[in-house]
């Protein structure tokens, strides 16, 4: 078994340079932290996947083809995979877990 805390994962990709640090990989999905700061912009471009954001913390819009959505803690998204996608109007910091199945390779 596998188990993993949110303040761990947090730490850890606070630590790391990169927007995306993956902890979980298998063949059928992946699983990582996304974090975008307050004002940033999301250099996402669609995925070969299909993906479910579940907000951890802070508070954004995402845009998913021609619909928006404001997202708080708790919300959660799905994306089919080749869609375009992308968050802004980043108020607060954004921690994002980002579901992809099958795993991960964009």
């Amino acid at each position: 078994m596998d188990s993993f805390q949110i303040p761990a994962l947090l730490a850890a990709a606070e630590s790391n340079a990169e927007l995306y640090t993956e902890f979980l990989r298998v063949p059928s999905m992946s699983v990582g932290i996304y974090q975008l700061k307050a004002g940033a912009v999301d250099p996402q471009e669609p995925h070969h996947e299909d993906e479910v954001y579940f907000v951890v913390s802070g508070k954004a819009y995402i845009q998913v083809g021609d619909e928006q959505e404001a997202l708080e803690a708790g919300s959660i998204v799905f994306v089919p995979a080749y869609k375009t996608h992308s968050f802004f109007d980043i108020q607060e910091d954004l921690n994002l877990l980002v579901f992809f199945a099958p795993a991960e390779s964009s």
